[in-house]
């Protein structure tokens, strides 16, 4: 199983409701290898002017995985910098897909337009799909616990598998992605996802304060005039996170119904959530504090987690060199 993040800011509870819950799920498994890689290379191509941005996330990333139950024990946590094996492996897999599939990428284009790049999308970003199946393929990943809207990412991944097996001889598995059975938890401003870029996210490390103040300023219903008024709990956002978050669904399900017959007001549902944010938020708070006090042991913790992810992509790209016929110094060629 490989997973990871661009650390182009700190993760929010969209990760922890997607990828990151079952990142955690799954090292649990005794028949499964993990790894989860922080993406600084690929941050760059959006972040290219900002290095030391880029740098400072790469451990306030690492805070987070630490912080949800990510075990440096039992799921390797590497930086792609320190695996130069994957640039290798990006270089020929762009040998195998077309511009033209690259352009039709769903997420590529979503991204683009979001950001506004428009004709001056930097190439490394309308690129780092094959950067990001050479992220998979370079560890062998089989299972890629992505969010919804990341699955068009995973099967290019696999067809790129696919064309360098047919071409060159089986090396690597082709990999699945495995996505959250709720969805995409939407932005506390109704638009979208909840998204770093946007900002429209409660992050992981934020205070209890700050996560009062948005959790108070969540879209909720317009068309509720008054408390006897009844509301409408589709797109209702506080309703959304109940739904991802709180532990007592008769409690929610309750809410729902006075909400939608009248009487309730949107103030007593948001200190509902408040609640509930607080009971998940405050463990992973106070354990990213406990981790915070001593970075130096924090990116030693990267540094043995990149060494082991190094030595396995070492391997891969032995093989990858011998299919294609690329091991000129090797004994057996």
């Amino acid at each position: 199983m490989l997973t990871g993040d661009r650390p182009t800011g700190p993760l929010h509870l969209g990760h922890l409701f997607g990828s990151l819950a079952e990142r955690v799920r799954l090292q649990d498994d005794p028949d499964m290898t993990c790894y989860v890689l922080l993406a600084d290379a690929q941050a760059y191509t959006d972040h290219a002017d900002r290095p030391e941005t880029v740098r400072e996330n790469v451990t306030q990333v690492m805070l987070d995985y630490l912080a949800v139950g990510i075990d440096p024990a039992r799921t390797t946590i590497y930086v792609q910098t320190g695996v130069p094996e994957i640039h290798e492996l990006a270089i020929y897999f762009a040998n195998l897909v077309t511009v033209s599939r690259l352009a039709s990428n769903p997420t590529v284009k979503a991204e683009i337009e979001q950001k506004g790049m428009g004709a001056l999308v930097p190439a490394g970003f309308f690129i780092y799909p094959i950067h990001q199946a050479a992220d998979i393929c370079v560890v062998k990943g089989e299972l890629v616990p992505v969010g919804d809207d990341q699955r068009p990412m995973i099967e290019l991944t696999a067809e790129i598998a696919r064309r360098f097996n047919s071409t060159y001889g089986n090396v690597f598995p082709i990999p699945a992605a495995v996505t959250p059975k709720g969805g995409r938890l939407p932005g506390i401003d109704g638009v979208g996802k909840a998204g770093k870029t946007t900002g429209n996210a409660i992050f992981l490390s934020d205070p209890a304060d700050v996560v009062a103040k948005k959790v108070k300023a969540m879209y909720t219903d317009p068309r509720k005039t008054s408390l006897d008024a009844p509301g409408h709990v589709d797109g209702h956002v506080p309703f959304a996170y109940l739904d991802a978050f709180a532990t007592d669904n008769a409690t929610v399900s309750d809410l729902k119904v006075h909400y939608q017959s009248g009487g309730l007001g949107d103030g007593e549902v948001k200190q509902y959530l408040v609640e509930v944010l607080e009971d998940v938020l405050a463990p992973i708070r106070r354990r990213r504090v406990d981790f915070a006090r001593d970075r130096g042991e924090v990116l030693a913790l990267l540094q043995v987690g990149t060494d082991r992810a190094r030595e396995k992509a070492a391997g891969v790209l032995d093989e990858t060199r011998a299919a294609m016929r690329l091991d000129y110094f090797s004994a057996a060629s």
